[in-house]
């Protein structure tokens, strides 16, 4: 019997820790992701009676500007959620990048993400692993990217999907995080205060 015992003895102990309460998933507490300012522990707030507020809260706002974005903005581009949206921002290869105007990006983003505006999008390719030449930018070496705004009825990060097509990066490298932050913020996951 004492075989049997140190077998299930090591079985439990190389098993995954599940955490109680709010996970990510049932096997994932937390992520940690590399930022400029160091390294971000990304979880899910502990609090079960949490609720968001004030704008994130907000429903319904009018169409047009805020209309209900699809979930491909351009063909081509991969729609992802949370979970891929996690594995991109510890893949050192691809940039997670934040799409809104420079005000919504002072409020809080996902920890890691790079600003980098709409409307300034088609003319940062450089700092995506595109080329500069003479015709506009040479992409056949672009990064993985991941787009995000402020949420299903924001336009910002889809305006910067169909410029960066038209500029000459690659649809396929191209990623939508649809729920921005608004799912992220329902979700309770960490925002971080950009510097």
């Amino acid at each position: 019997m004492k075989p049997a015992f140190t077998l299930l003895a090591t079985l439990l102990l190389a098993a995954p820790a599940f955490a109680d309460g709010v996970n990510i998933r049932p096997d994932i507490a937390s992520v940690t992701v590399d930022t400029i300012s160091g390294p971000v522990e990304i979880s899910r707030n502990p609090d079960q009676d949490n609720q968001i507020t004030g704008e994130w809260a907000r429903t319904s706002r009018p169409c047009p500007n805020f209309c209900v974005q699809p979930m491909v903005p351009a063909p081509g581009v991969t729609p992802i959620g949370e979970l891929e949206m996690l594995e991109m921002l510890q893949n050192p290869d691809v940039m997670v990048i934040d799409s809104r105007v420079p005000q919504d990006h002072a409020g809080g983003t996902i920890p890691g993400a790079i600003s980098i505006p709409y409307n300034e999008s088609a003319d940062r390719l450089d700092e995506m692993g595109c080329e500069i030449d003479f015709d506009g930018f040479d992409c056949a070496g672009a990064k993985s990217v991941a787009l995000f705004c402020n949420g299903n009825w924001c336009g910002q990060s889809p305006t910067a999907a169909r410029r960066m097509i038209e500029a000459g990066f690659p649809a396929d490298k191209i990623h939508y995080y649809r729920g921005g932050m608004q799912a992220w913020r329902l979700l309770g996951l960490t925002v971080s205060d950009p510097k």
